[in-house]
């Protein structure tokens, strides 16, 4: 202790640490991440299923036959019934677990993050963000053997096979009848992207009858999307977009709000594309390339065979044990009625 006085330093070192001074612990717990949306999850349905493999049935109308032209009077021939193709889709089961002691709980924690209530509320979100980062990747399906291997579903970059752009020896993946399995895309060379691309992969949507509802979503990991904006207020772009206006508000003084950002295009056909940056889409090649897909969200869903569950597990000790999880698959009802360009460098500008 100072010869001259006690001071705060003579407490924090009484008797050791901790001192003899009160902790000042704001009693809160700040999170970043907590208000990071799950885009495809909330664009999407939902539904449900019985059975860890569940298929359903695609079906068109033929095409237009120009030589449709019958003599009058003659007899009907020819059989021009259509049953269409099944396509279906394997279970994944994710989970969490949660483990508190009695003293864990009993004590006076910050924000309550040793409470079992805080931990399970926390880890629903954990465990959504999962689904929501799985569903929008490139993984095949795989079915659930019981015993070594866990059932997968696929992703939506599985999925798509018809509308797609892929870099050099990339192909797409899509459902197998033979196996039926989606197997999952071939990664091809990364390049930039290529908004005429985007407009190519537009037009095989619109000609296969996607985007009936007149918009499509525009998805991908944000410095992709910030690439497109970037590009669309561009020389080279500007013209897919219209000029955006002075934005003023108030008075005395009046406020100018400076524009940078694009969240609309009407782009082809008439068709609204909106711009979706995704922060739990997933990169690949060592961080170097990501997806861009163009989604039409009523032909795509997110199924759960029993929703989000949390059960109490057997007590073993001094502790309450939880597990929280859900038994879940993408259903894509039409994978052509979706786009997807990949092997995108998210570090290169966007070209015309």
């Amino acid at each position: 202790m100072s010869a001259a006085n006690l001071d705060a330093a003579d407490l924090a070192a009484a008797l050791a640490a901790p001192g003899l001074i009160h902790e000042d612990v704001v009693d809160q717990v700040y999170n970043l991440d907590e208000g990071i949306p799950t885009p495809l999850i909330d664009m999407v349905g939902g539904g449900s299923f019985s059975n860890l493999y569940s298929e359903w049935t695609e079906n068109d109308l033929a095409a237009p036959d120009i030589d449709n032209a019958v003599i009058d009077g003659a007899d009907a021939a020819g059989n021009d019934t259509v049953v269409g193709r099944r396509v279906g889709n394997r279970a994944q089961l994710s989970d969490k677990v949660v483990r508190i002691s009695h003293a864990s709980e009993g004590v006076n924690s910050i924000a309550s993050v040793g409470s079992i209530a805080y931990q399970t509320s926390r880890r629903l979100m954990d465990l959504r963000r999962d689904m929501e980062a799985i569903a929008c990747g490139r993984q095949a399906s795989v079915a659930d053997n019981g015993t070594a291997v866990a059932g997968r579903t696929a992703g939506l970059g599985a999925w798509i096979a018809t509308n797609t752009v892929f870099g050099a020896l990339g192909s797409a993946g899509g459902f197998n009848t033979a196996t039926k399995v989606v197997d999952a895309p071939v990664e091809g060379t990364i390049a930039a992207l290529s908004w005429g691309d985007v407009r190519d992969v537009i037009l095989a949507i619109y000609s296969a009858g996607g985007a009936a509802n007149g918009t499509l979503m525009c998805m991908s990991t944000p410095l992709v999307i910030r690439n497109i904006v970037s590009f669309l207020f561009s020389d080279a772009g500007k013209a897919f977009i219209a000029v955006p206006t002075a934005n003023v508000t108030g008075s005395s003084p009046a406020v100018q709000s400076a524009q940078g950002w694009i969240d609309v295009v009407l782009s082809d056909f008439g068709i609204t594309l909106r711009l979706v940056a995704n922060r739990l889409q997933q990169t690949y090649n060592a961080g170097t390339a990501a997806d861009l897909f163009l989604i039409d969200p009523p032909h795509f869903a997110i199924a759960s065979m029993s929703g989000f569950r949390t059960d109490e597990l057997a007590k073993t000790g001094h502790a309450d044990n939880r597990l929280i999880s859900n038994t879940w698959m993408t259903k894509c009802f039409r994978e052509d009625a979706h786009g997807m360009i990949a092997d995108i460098d998210i570090s290169a500008a966007v070209t015309a």
